[in-house]
């Protein structure tokens, strides 16, 4: 790839100036806020659950389409959403997903029917949450440098966090005005926040240098950790679709299992809220330590916690040891998918960034997506969630053996060239 103009003697001041800067760490603070009111998308489903199936007299299976509709947008859309940021900086794909975001959620709540929701969630909510993930993860990845790994964890972190804010305030206003007009609401407060931010991340990413040059840098683009660009973006695309197929059994049906056990639907909503809001400490730890071990074994120390976890579902379905288990998986689980952008900051070029990173999130999305269909499909052919907490696991032994694969090619001698870019 040609130099760019801003390349060059030109390059080490601006960078300098810019990235580990305050301006970094405002900006960091707005896309905090902005993905966690583009988060709404993927945590509503989850509580609207028992409410849809409900309204359109449908199964559970059936009930999970619009969610899984959503998650297969927000994934394709990512990688749309990381090639516009890449071209035109990260606020044009920011404007287009708040606008997509707010007329989703008020479409959906005016929707007649099952199929127009799901057509709602999937083509408006989904695509309006791929505008506030995977752009903002790549763009915060190129202004910082010495603590690369917190900055990301930080920004990912939105993620949770919306997870955590979310449920019981949706549930809220679910019994209290309809899941209806909770929707409308939603839509517009949407529109009024993400578009007016999204117009302060206008300022442009400064590109790192290469610390190999260039020879290296071209080097390392074509065999990263020995393998073809395309092979590596596919084995950890492949590892981000068993990671949360894993994941989305307790993430997606949290709310109706309590429901199903007996608790109530305001019970597993504090169960979702407690999950996500320990995602959030999750994240920010293994922030800190992907700063001082790398992505891969970021990588593998959260898969194996993430199947501690799933396993401690399947004996414990008291109420307090539910909470103590969810806890525990928000605590072991959230560190998974920000390590795939750090490996991707260490392994390839700063250029293709917003791409690679919109690829592999866009797996890990397949994964919730297929993930949280097959635990509705499961529940409905053996009328309980035992069966689907076994097949969790055994996805998470999938993306375990692929960390574990990529580490023993990093030992080899293949080493990052990017991670202080």
């Amino acid at each position: 790839m040609a130099p760019g103009p801003f390349r060059g003697t030109l390059a080490a001041p601006l960078q300098a100036s810019l990235q580990d800067s305050p301006y970094a760490c405002l900006r960091l603070g707005v896309a905090l806020i902005l993905m966690t009111v583009g988060g709404v998308g993927m945590y509503a489903m989850a509580v609207a659950l028992s409410s849809i199936q409900a309204e359109f007299g449908v199964d559970r299976a059936a009930a999970t389409l619009p969610y899984t509709l959503t998650m297969v947008a927000f994934g394709l859309g990512g990688i749309a959403m990381g090639r516009l940021a890449d071209r035109f900086g990260v606020v044009a794909p920011t404007l287009f997903g708040g606008a997509s975001l707010g007329l989703g959620f008020v479409a959906a709540g005016l929707a007649p029917s099952l199929f127009t929701f799901a057509l709602a969630h999937g083509l408006l909510i989904g695509l309006g949450c791929s505008g506030t993930f995977a752009p903002l993860v790549a763009d915060i990845s190129m202004w910082f440098t010495r603590h690369r790994g917190i900055a990301v964890a930080v920004c990912a972190s939105g993620n949770y966090l919306a997870g955590a804010v979310w449920p019981p305030v949706l549930n809220h206003f679910f019994d209290a005005a309809g899941w209806r007009s909770t929707y409308i609401g939603v839509g517009i407060f949407a529109l009024a926040v993400v578009l007016p931010l999204a117009l302060l991340m206008r300022r442009r990413a400064p590109l790192p240098s290469l610390t190999a040059g260039p020879h290296a840098a071209r080097k390392v683009e074509q065999k990263p950790l020995g393998f073809s660009p395309g092979a590596l973006t596919t084995l950890l695309s492949i590892a981000g679709v068993a990671c949360c197929v894993a994941m989305a059994m307790p993430q997606v049906h949290i709310v109706a299992y309590c429901s199903d056990l007996g608790y109530g639907a305001a019970r597993g909503s504090q169960m979702l809220a407690v999950m996500l809001g320990a995602g959030v400490v999750s994240r920010l730890i293994f922030g800190f330590l992907s700063d001082r071990i790398g992505g891969i074994r970021t990588l593998l120390t959260g898969s194996v916690l993430q199947g501690v976890a799933l396993v401690l579902f399947l004996p414990f379905d008291g109420l307090s040891s539910l909470f103590a288990v969810s806890a525990l998986f928000g605590l072991f689980q959230g560190g998974l998918v920000p390590a795939y952008a750090i490996i991707i900051r260490e392994y390839f070029a700063p250029t293709e960034a917003g791409l690679r990173v919109g690829i592999v999130i866009m797996a890990t999305l397949f994964g919730m997506a297929l993930g949280g269909w097959m635990s509705g499909a499961m529940f409905d052919f053996t009328g309980s969630y035992r069966a689907a907490f076994v097949n969790s696991i055994g996805w998470n032994l999938l993306n375990l053996s692929l960390a574990l694969f990529l580490l023993r090619r990093a030992q080899r001698g293949a080493q990052p060239h990017f991670q202080r870019a």
